[in-house]
């Protein structure tokens, strides 16, 4: 019979598997008929041909696009979930998604910047940061110290403040609306592989600390007193568990748009299939994060072909019934 980990290995294996599969299957799938040899072909032999422009601008960088996006996420609800012990955090808990449409949306509206990918991809970013770091500053206040509870209500409040705002210029300003408005949704679709390029060094060195930090997590879910007693620099945990929050879905949000749905249901999931240990909790969940969004961008294809409807949609169908389970089954408990 396998050990844990010797199972737990496999089921990496496999997930990485699932992944290259998916992202393969990605390529292919869609309203223009595309075949593998047409793929490799695209690389090896470019004819200029409208088949092959689509593989190398549009559908290569979408699955990469999608993968990257999908794990950075779900790694950050894990992240998020264990230092908050909420069951239900996520980017938008914190308010990184509100924060960072606020800025795309202020921007667009009245400094004059164009709807561009760069350009919104920058303000997405600078968003996510800002509201971060006011969250965690507000947690912050008073003798305690930073709290989960005082975290959760800080990014709910910082969350709202941002909604409200972009709502606000959203209703005043048509021009904003419509530059930012499928932006907002959330999508893969049409981004360019460059915007990729630039978020991921951040990204990686979001996953990397992720993987550190996860042996330091499994103390801190024993409790904060307890961890501290065992001699943990909470106060560390929490600082390097803020830094990858910013780092992976700043960089997420600041190529997809806010997507949501995925950093609340894949923790879950992950720890449904390894148990509570962060150090395989969070590659898991990147791993089934980059599957359930690479699957919700191919479904997207076929839902309204020959239009598609925005990959945050696709999620946002899969992730409310599971987000009231989660809900039911904690009021219950």
């Amino acid at each position: 019979m396998l050990n844990n980990n010797l199972r737990r290995t496999i089921g990496l294996a496999l997930g990485i598997l699932v992944v290259v599969l998916l992202m393969w299957a990605s390529v292919i799938l869609g309203l223009t008929d595309i075949h593998s040899k047409m793929v490799i072909d695209a690389y090896t032999q470019f004819d200029g041909s409208n088949e092959h422009i689509i593989i190398k601008d549009t559908r290569v960088p979408r699955a990469l696009i999608a993968a990257a996006v999908g794990a950075s996420l779900a790694i950050t609800g894990t992240i998020m979930q264990g230092l908050t012990k909420n069951p239900l955090a996520s980017p938008s808990i914190l308010g990184v998604n509100a924060g960072a449409s606020f800025f795309v949306v202020f921007g667009l509206g009245f400094l004059g910047a164009t709807a561009s990918t760069t350009t919104i991809a920058s303000l997405a970013f600078s968003g996510a940061a800002v509201a971060t770091i006011m969250v965690y500053l507000l947690g912050s206040m008073g003798r305690d110290g930073l709290t989960p509870v005082k975290l959760t209500l800080a990014g709910a409040a910082i969350g709202a403040l941002f909604s409200s705002m972009t709502q606000g210029i959203l209703s005043l300003n048509e021009q904003a609306l419509d530059q930012a408005l499928f932006w907002l949704a959330g999508s893969v679709q049409g981004r360019d592989l460059h915007l990729l390029v630039a978020a991921l060094p951040f990204l990686v060195i979001g996953w990397v600390l992720s993987l550190l930090l996860g042996k330091h997590m499994n103390v801190f879910a024993m409790g904060e007193d307890l961890a501290k007693s065992l001699g943990q620099k909470t106060w560390m945990v929490k600082s390097v568990g803020g830094i990858i929050i910013v780092l992976l879905a700043g960089g997420s949000v600041s190529i997809s748009g806010p997507i949501g749905f995925i950093g609340i249901v894949i923790p879950h999931i992950s720890k449904w299939f390894v148990g509570i240990d962060f150090r395989w909790v969070i590659p898991f969940s990147g791993l089934l994060g980059a599957i359930l969004l690479l699957v919700a961008d191919i479904g997207a294809r076929y839902i309204i072909m020959p239009a598609e409807v925005p990959v945050g949609v696709m999620t946002a169908f899969i992730g409310v019934p599971f987000f009231i389970f989660i809900a039911r089954r904690g009021i219950q408990q």
